[in-house]
């Protein structure tokens, strides 16, 4: 009788795990949209450097605020009502993008990001941890590693889309003043897109709430919230997860949204296309997640080889000579591809070593939680709040003495301690 159990088992999560394969791809292109987003509404409101980071801010920053009623909303609906409910919270974000784009207010997008980024809170908070559970957990982070590539593609489609909707009203990237006309058909180039992102998103929630999605054991409702936070407070691997997953997102968006920035400094002409690069590492090294583990690697040794890489590469962005082609003399341009520096490709290459760090503390973190699983994962995702700090800190010490290149210490802290808890943080089982 158990040889027959677990085949049917994984056919009855087929239908499940497609489903969910859809909503991280939309997660992924919700995400990733903002950077073709906010150099587009920098130049329509004229906005400064500072102004328009806090579209991408804004987006991180819900995060913090909306994961623990996230969680506390689950534990009341069920991860499968929590899905849809993100999705329909995410529907209504992109019905605000209309009046802001109208009435080009720089509040409402600002409005609008962050009911997105609550939205994608909510979907988050619930569908990482169904990835989890549905099926054994040592497999676990080889089904994230498969989301991930779903979210990674996802990033590679985004600015594909959104610049081929929004194609007719791109104006010259000089610093000429744009006139009033210009302005008002670049602001009315949004409304279609984001109505009709708010329609397909509202259509994908009904799919949700309506599709054959099994629900996960139920969460006891008789455990106040102060509670709950407590007792997975008490859970070391639990916090030490938060923590990693903080420090990764706060890497993540550093290598992807920084590179394009240092390609410009050191005179590459297609600067803009450098986050591919990175995309790129990164959907490789999901690959090697779902071929290593656990068939070869378990999910901390993984993790561990992971952060060293990351350390690693980390030394020689910071020391390395930006006259050096060797890897792309041999890479690269055998390929047909361009002749970039070393320092960065090397940048590029932290998308591999960034890979499996998401799938792979989400399982170790949420081992042995049990009913505390959902307030647990909302902690997880509060995680993601790094990306709206990492670049921050890498714009503050590059206006110090060490300049861009230098700047990508402020990353080696975060390497570190992801290393720390693969060797013994995600072991600890009560705080000394």
């Amino acid at each position: 009788m158990e040889v027959t159990a677990e085949p049917v088992k994984v056919r009855s999560s087929l239908v499940p795990m497609a489903i969910v394969a859809i909503l991280f791809f939309v997660l992924g292109f919700a995400t990733w949209l903002n950077g073709s987003l906010m150099p587009y509404l920098k130049q329509m409101l004229s906005l400064t450097p500072l102004q328009a980071s806090f579209v991408v801010f804004s987006f991180y920053i819900a995060v913090t605020f909306t994961a623990l009623p996230s969680a506390w909303l689950i534990r009341k609906v069920g991860y499968k009502n929590g899905m849809a409910l993100g999705m329909a919270t995410m529907m209504l974000a992109g019905l605000l993008y209309i009046p802001a784009a109208q009435t080009q207010t720089f509040a409402l997008f600002l409005l609008a990001q962050l009911v997105i980024g609550a939205g994608q809170t909510l979907l988050q908070t619930a569908v990482n941890p169904y990835v989890v559970k549905i099926g054994p957990e040592k497999t676990a982070a080889v089904r994230i590693s498969v989301m991930g590539i779903l979210n990674k593609t996802a990033g590679v489609a985004a600015p594909v889309v959104f610049t081929a909707l929004i194609a007719n009203s791109f104006i010259s990237t000089s610093d000429t003043v744009l006139t009033s006309i210009q302005i008002d058909e670049m602001a009315a180039s949004l409304v279609l897109p984001y109505l009709g992102l708010a329609i397909f998103l509202g259509v994908l929630a009904l799919a949700v709430k309506f599709a054959p999605l099994p629900e996960l054991e139920k969460e006891s409702n008789n455990t106040n919230s102060v509670q709950l936070i407590k007792a997975v407070l008490a859970k070391p691997s639990l916090v030490l997860g938060v923590l990693a997953l903080f420090v990764y997102v706060a890497v993540e968006v550093i290598a992807g949204d920084t590179i394009g920035l240092f390609a410009l400094s050191l005179g590459v002409e297609r600067y803009t296309v450098m986050t591919s690069y990175t995309m790129g590492c990164m959907v490789l090294g999901y690959i090697l997640g779902i071929v290593l583990i656990p068939r070869v690697l378990s999910q901390q040794a993984a993790l561990a080889i992971s952060a060293v890489l990351g350390v690693l590469l980390v030394g020689f962005i910071v020391l390395g000579d930006t006259s050096s082609f060797i890897i792309a003399n041999n890479v690269l341009l055998p390929l047909g591809g361009a002749a970039l520096p070393d320092t960065l490709l090397c940048i590029a290459v932290l998308g591999l070593a960034n890979a499996i760090v998401w799938p792979a503390v989400w399982p170790l973190a949420l081992s042995g939680l049990g009913e505390l699983t959902s307030t647990g994962s909302a902690l997880l995702i509060m995680g993601i709040a790094g990306g709206a700090f990492g670049p921050v800190f890498w714009g503050l010490a590059s206006g110090t003495g060490l300049g861009q290149q230098g700047a990508y210490i402020v990353m080696l802290p975060c390497y570190a301690f992801i290393l720390f808890y693969a060797l013994k943080g995600h072991k600890m089982t009560r705080w000394q």
